[in-house]
């Protein structure tokens, strides 16, 4: 039966017809997902495409080789099923290239939403491209791509911003689709870490039918992720401190029963005869089990110490949990026989959440003060912002429960249009015109956080009861609240509970591309044909965040009403218009010294409506002297223009402050650069930075360079890739790759961190200064007040290592055929500069290291993960095993050796446990994943079972005074444990 006499074909001129109309209208028609492998194709037509040309990812250019001078990195869709990943991103994460810290669903304080990032060389995910079947995916996120999908994954850890444009710095990452799928597949998937926990499922429906007169294939897809909180594991219960040598549990001084700062204690730190300081002999105290609030008495209160830490890491989660369903459908109908129509549509949604430890609330954590005359205020003053002899206080509101926020995202890309062919003398062209529409959608809902100003903390009267009576007008419930002990009575705790809010957040991010392209055959030389390539693009990408009106963040204070989670709405967007044009010169072919040489040169045009224009070259050269040997390199302009919310977002911020130019400040010239930085600081050459000397955050708004009234440009730079492909003739089935890259990266467009606000201003760097906010007057003059992180060019960076591959395919033994390989990469260097040419600009050698959470290097982190690991190597093995319906596989992955710390006084000098100095070093870490298959051939069923973390290897302990998450790095390191997954596919 043909395929435009049957229903089916009805299906797809439908399909197509409404993506059309879809994109048209900017609308986004939501499908499914797919399933196992194609069928094989008939021999006739298997023998025709043996010459097929195809675009291999890094260039435009249609060929017949699919080795090219791009070095690209190919994972297969037996590679990805071997896995028993159900998201791509916890594959592609595994990769060499991948370094400097990812967001995962093992990220929970910073990540929870479930996604993932992808973050070539350690640039970060806004300097790696993704796309989808060569065209850009809106959201970063590749877990928002159904895993049943994908054919393929081609990786190119290098630039491209010629043949992409922009965000391709660190390089591009492409998933191709499966198409030309005949029949029906269903699939079934379960999992279980060793400790019973972190269940997963899932579900894959695919169907597809091709003919003569086109193809079409869709799928259906659903997976579900069960939490796991790190009080499972031994190694991230506690939240554990490394000081010298030793480790002790640790966690914070915001406790449910509080921590007090009390009258008493002078600036150097000596106490007041005759003050409460005086009569418990200390300055900080906490309530003791039993004790009466209302009371202050060593009888009811003790001196704070260590041992009266919050233990905040147990509620934490190291899995987040997530639920997706989603599908996706492609599309092909030859309207013509030179013209054909597509669809290639993708939906995901998803639900995920992440949990904290609950609040905390207090003067020095959230800016509550408290009336003297309160009923609960037993301290003789009143509470506010802490000072030298004064009263301050920071407490854990357990009464609300812990801190979540439950995220509901939707994705959706459409790319739809029609492409076709012509000969022009005896010379084939291709041409492609479309449209992608891309359409991200968040709703994310926050609980756990309290309403500050529903707390009340004025006047009232102590009853003999130990219960409160207000003013007129004050809410009964409120009036309860304990602002000292918020947990200690069920009235206060009552109180608490009544402040509790739910807050809805929204956000959703569109983007439209119209796309024009032409490529094909234009004379020939005598080594082959000049082939050129080339097109326009326009795309469109708009933004808006509507913010839970609790969580709008006030510029003034640094906070918002909840006192986390502080951001404001954000609104805009703009257009870019792209002209690109690639041409491949083939110039020697079959003599000798040279089987081939070939040039392809490129270049890029793109004007950016908010910045200008910008123009990109390429130039790649590819050269087999021998049959066995080609040698390639490119050389490659690279730029990536401002993010929208690096326009656009404003958010609150807790730096940490290790030094301030003003420390002993005795006075400078009037608008001198000091003079600047040290605003409103008493010239007594006494002063000391309180943020400094504890160690605690700082206040501060990050904003973007258009709220901060900063200016940004594009960032830019040069790629370079340079290796040789060497496959012997006389080892069949052997074949190794070397490529030696480096990125060249200026003006980088980075967040202009508190501490480099600091010294940069007072290093002469006025243009800074403005950011800066201090007290200014009063005991707490000079202090830092909350001040602005603007958006903008400052800083460059350079990296540059080896990446070394090497693929055996044995000879066929009785026993079965064996594969081997290994993927590696050797980090030379990755070296950034705060802000070159000006004085006080500091160069952190990140190679080798571990950055610690609140170091200032940490401040650099690719995408402000907090911390990042960039160890010198990184690489995969794999060993498999076909024999007739069997198979089996083990692969291995590789963390290198790494420090955390470097010599006192140096960048690295990290302070990973508060001594300068002090280094840290770690061994390498190895993962083992195994995994058997079975083909039962009469039922068309194949059954999989692998377990990931053969060994139950740990991660290393990095302490909680180090890292965000579970003492250890989830963006590198695996926290669930041996995992045992199963899987059965069932072919129709």
């Amino acid at each position: 039966m043909k395929f435009g006499e049957n229903k089916l074909c009805t299906s797809v001129r439908l399909a197509l017809s409404l993506g059309m109309l879809a994109a048209s209208a900017y609308g986004t028609t939501a499908f499914a997902q797919d399933a196992q492998s194609s069928t094989t194709p008939p021999p006739d037509q298997a023998k025709s495409k043996t010459l097929e040309t195809v675009t291999v990812t890094g260039s435009l250019i249609r060929r017949v080789d699919v080795e090219t001078a791009s070095p690209v990195v190919t994972i297969d869709r037996a590679a990805i099923q071997a896995t028993g990943k159900q998201t791509l991103g916890d594959l592609v994460q595994q990769l060499p290239a991948m370094t400097g810290g990812n967001v995962n669903p093992q990220t929970n304080n910073g990540g929870g939403t479930g996604g993932s990032s992808i973050n070539l060389r350690g640039l970060g995910s806004k300097r790696t491209l993704i796309l989808i079947d060569g065209q850009r995916l809106l959201s970063k996120d590749p877990n928002a791509i159904p895993a049943d999908a994908i054919e393929r994954i081609e990786v190119l850890p290098t630039g491209a911003s010629a043949t992409y444009g922009s965000d391709a710095i660190g390089g591009v990452v492409n998933f191709i689709t499966r198409k030309n799928y005949q029949g029906a597949t269903f699939t079934a998937n379960v999992g279980q870490s060793d400790h019973n926990d972190g269940e997963q499922s899932g579900y894959t429906f695919t169907f597809g039918q091709t003919s003569d007169k086109g193809c079409i294939m869709a799928g259906l897809n659903y997976n579900k992720q069960d939490g796991v909180e790190s009080a499972n594991r031994a190694f991230s219960k506690n939240a554990l401190s490394l000081s010298g040598s030793t480790v002790s549990i640790g966690g914070s001084s915001s406790t449910p029963v509080g921590r007090i700062q009390i009258p008493g204690v002078d600036q150097s730190g000596n106490i007041i005869a005759g003050t409460p300081a005086a009569t418990f002999g200390c300055d900080h105290v906490s309530l003791s089990a039993g004790g009466n609030p209302t009371v202050l008495s060593p009888a009811n209160y003790h001196c704070y110490s260590g041992k009266d830490k919050y233990n905040y890491a147990a509620v934490n989660l190291i899995m987040t949990p997530q639920e997706r369903t989603g599908g996706f459908i492609n599309g092909d109908y030859h309207l013509g026989d030179h013209v054909t129509a597509y669809v290639e549509a993708v939906y995901q949604k998803t639900s995920a959440n992440f949990q904290l430890a609950p609040a905390v609330y207090g003067s020095t954590s959230t800016g509550a003060s408290v009336d003297p005359a309160n009923a609960f205020n037993v301290f003789g003053q009143g509470a506010g912002y802490g000072t030298a002899n004064g009263l301050a206080f920071s407490q854990r509101l357990t009464s609300a429960g812990n801190r979540q926020a439950f995220s509901g995202r939707t994705d959706a890309q459409i790319n739809t249009g029609f492409k076709g062919d012509f000969t022009v003398w005896d010379k084939n062209w291709n041409w492609d015109v479309g449209m992608n529409y891309g359409h991200e959608s968040i709703v994310t809902t926050t609980e756990g956080l309290v309403d500050q100003t529903k707390l009340y903390t004025g006047p009232s009267t102590l009853n003999a009861d130990g219960t409160a009576t207000c003013p007129a007008g004050v809410d009964p419930v409120a009036c309860q609240f304990n602002p000292f002990q918020p947990n200690a009575t069920a009235a206060s705790a009552a109180a608490v509970r009544a402040a509790s809010v739910t807050a809805p957040s929204n956000s959703y991010l569109i983007e439209k591309t119209w796309h024009a392209g032409l490529s094909g055959e234009v004379f020939n030389l005598p080594a082959g044909a000049v082939q050129l390539a080339g097109g326009f693009e326009y795309r469109t990408e708009y933004q808006r965040t509507v913010p839970a009106p609790q969580l709008v963040i006030d510029p003034t204070t640094g906070s918002c009403i909840l006192g986390s989670q502080c951001l404001s709405a954000v609104q805009g967007g703009y257009n870019t218009k792209d002209l690109f044009a690639e041409a491949f010169f083939p110039i020697l072919s079959g003599v000798t010294g040279a089987q081939s040489l070939n040039v392809t040169i490129g270049d890029r045009y793109s004007r950016i409506q908010t910045f200008g224009s910008t123009n990109n070259f390429k130039f790649a050269i590819e050269w087999k002297p021998i049959d066995d040997l080609l040698l390639r390199g490119t050389m490659e302009d690279v730029f990536r223009a401002p993010s929208l919310s690096e326009l656009y977002f404003s958010g609150s911020d807790a730096p940490l402050i290790h030094t301030d130019p003003c420390t002993n400040f005795a006075g400078a010239p009037a608008g001198s650069p000091l003079a600047l930085a040290c605003q409103n600081v008493p010239p007594t050459g006494t002063f000391q930075n309180q943020y400094v000397v504890s160690q605690t955050q700082a206040n501060a708004v990050v904003q973007g360079s258009r709220v901060a009234n900063f200016p940004v440009k594009p960032e830019h730079g040069k790629s370079y890739d340079f290796g040789f492909v060497y496959s012997p003739s006389y080892v069949a089935g052997l074949s190794t790759t070397v490529d030696f890259w480096r990125v060249n990266l200026n003006d980088t467009i980075t967040t202009v961190g508190l501490q480099s606000l600091l010294n940069l201003c007072a290093a002469g760097s006025t243009v800074y200064c403005q950011y800066i906010n201090r007290q200014a007057g009063g005991p707490n003059a000079g202090q830092l007040n909350v001040s602005v992180e603007p958006t903008g060019n400052l800083g460059s960076l350079n990296t540059s290592g080896i990446d070394w591959s090497a693929n055996y395919k044995l000879p066929q033994f009785s026993f079965g055929q064996f594969n081997v390989g290994v993927n590696a990469t050797y980090l030379k260097y990755y070296d950034q500069v705060t802000a070159p040419g000006v004085e006080g600009s500091v160069t952190y050698h990140n190679a080798g290291h571990f950055l610690p959470y609140g170091s200032a290097a940490s401040a650099a982190c690719p995408d402000n993960v907090g911390v990042c690991l960039f160890p010198r190597w990184r690489a995969q093995g794999f060993v498999n095993w076909q024999l007739e319906n069997w198979s089996a596989e083990w692969r291995m992955r590789y963390i290198g050796t790494f420090q955390n710390g470097g010599p006192a006084g140096s960048p690295q000098d990290s302070f990973p446990n508060g001594i300068s100095g002090t280094i840290l070093k770690y061994p390498s870490t190895i993962y083992n994943d195994v995994s058997i298959g079975y083909n039962i051939t009469p039922i068309n069923t194949r059954l999989d079972f692998g377990i990931n973390n053969l060994f139950d290897r740990q991660p290393p302990m990095l302490y909680a005074n180090n890292t965000l998450n579970a003492n250890t790095d989830p963006s590198d390191f695996d926290l669930m444990g041996r995992y045992f997954w199963a899987r059965v596919t069932v072919k129709f």
